[in-house]
């Protein structure tokens, strides 16, 4: 089942529900102040793929060294 996130719109917290891609949300709850019916929002995913050279990882130096290989340092 997928993450979806969602925001309160009378508090403002944001949180992750699992559900099924064609649930819309509307019987939901805020976990804070119990409103019903809160807003979906877009969630930030980001997958790298093993080739991608330009992520930390891939073959250049990271911030933590100077070295051209991160495995040296543990990142």
């Amino acid at each position: 089942m997928p993450l979806y996130e969602y925001e309160c719109e009378k508090c403002g917290r944001r949180f992750e529900v699992r559900q099924s891609m064609g649930d819309d949300g509307a019987t939901l709850e805020c976990p804070s102040c119990g409103v019903r019916d809160p807003r979906r929002v877009f969630s930030s995913f980001f997958c790298a793929g093993s080739d991608d050279s330009s992520l930390v990882g891939g073959g250049s130096s990271c911030s933590t060294c100077s070295s051209g290989n991160c495995a040296s340092c543990g990142i």
